[in-house]
């Protein structure tokens, strides 16, 4: 199988002959290309130019050998074009203006991917083309409540208790502005497939801050809706997810994405054989060494015992500073200890000489 192959067919839990890798955040950090690039152009500029964004979303395959080309773009794109002024700063998304007043909510304007987000399709069509196959084109979009999030904090939110306090005390606030970001979520999925998405990930992130029943009465609807007009398989995200998890199976997404902090076993048990997931190595055994990596590697792949459905990805985003090599590293074992999806127990004993 080729890696889109793999991907595509563990996606929709149908037999793969090893278990497909990719990685949240693969395409930037310590690649050499991308470094290079960054030395003459910002983050957005990157994001917005279609060559180059293609350029290091292909690299980050022909570098580590993964299943999957997550597109190198960011989840606030759609929020720009919504004519909301976004600074991408290192520590996450600030805005210039939050929006807090239903007048704020109501001059949100209609996106036109096409028009306004034509770079990110584009950029698509490039990957596309230039993989052929290689690998499974993965797409992104922002979750309801993680964009609504954004803008009525203005920053990264330690519990986004702005927005929490809003659902309750405004909803017919919450309602018009989640209605809004779905809207645009929709047309912008829709339009990422057209130009050759083959998976799009739903990046929900901070959905967890909700109890199940808040999560299903104020988000659940809306993501269920996103999910629906998507019509490639697609993935559910959402960090330190066990609390809502069945709630996340509801919006019925194509594979439900698992956070590191939570039992694989466990959330295959919870979510039934059928469902295939994606995950769930903690970053931090990555950042602690090869021999840490390897061995969390393997005890992911026993927790899954062989099931179809498994996409292997780390529970969370790639670290910014980690070896290339180590995740190339990584991709090859999964490969090598699924082939043919016969899981054989661990003994790596191995020099970490990456460290």
């Amino acid at each position: 199988m080729t890696g889109g192959e793999r991907l595509l067919a563990a996606c929709r839990g149908e037999p793969v002959d090893a278990t497909p890798v990719w990685f949240m955040r693969q395409a930037g950090g310590r690649l050499s290309r991308y470094l290079a690039l960054r030395e003459s152009h910002s983050v957005l500029e990157i994001a917005r130019t279609p060559a180059l964004c293609a350029e290091v979303t292909v690299a980050a395959v022909d570098a580590l050998g993964t299943d999957g080309a997550v597109l190198y773009a960011d989840i606030m794109l759609l929020v720009e074009a919504m004519g909301v002024q976004v600074e991408l700063t290192s520590t996450g998304p600030v805005l210039a203006t939050p929006v807090r007043t239903r007048a704020a909510i109501d001059a949100l304007r209609p996106v036109d991917a096409d028009t306004d987000l034509g770079f990110v399709l584009e950029a698509i069509r490039l990957v596309r083309r230039e993989l052929d196959g290689r690998a499974a084109v993965v797409g992104i979009l922002g979750g309801p409540f993680t964009l609504a999030a954004y803008l009525v904090e203005g920053a990264p939110s330690r519990d986004q208790l702005g927005l929490r306090a809003l659902m309750h005390a405004r909803p017919g606030d919450w309602a018009a502005l989640a209605e809004a970001l779905t809207i645009a979520s929709i047309g912008y999925a829709r339009a990422q497939v057209a130009a050759g998405a083959q998976v799009v990930q739903l990046f929900d992130t901070w959905a967890a801050s909700l109890t199940a029943s808040e999560y299903a009465r104020y988000v659940g609807p809306y993501a269920r809706r996103i999910l629906a007009a998507i019509d490639v398989p697609s993935v559910h995200y959402v960090a330190r997810s066990a609390p809502i998890l069945d709630e996340l199976a509801a919006t019925r997404p194509t594979v439900v994405g698992l956070d590191s902090r939570q039992s694989l076993t466990d959330a295959r048990r919870r979510l039934g054989r059928a469902v295939p997931v994606q995950g769930n190595l903690d970053p931090a055994l990555v950042a602690a060494g090869w021999a840490h990596a390897a061995r969390g590697t393997d005890d992911v792949l026993a927790a899954n015992d062989g099931r179809r459905g498994h996409v292997f990805n780390l529970g969370e985003a790639a670290p910014r500073d980690v070896a290339p090599a180590r995740l190339r590293d990584i991709v090859a074992l999964v490969h090598d200890r699924t082939a043919g999806l016969a899981i054989r127990p661990a003994h790596l004993e191995t020099v970490d000489a990456l460290a």
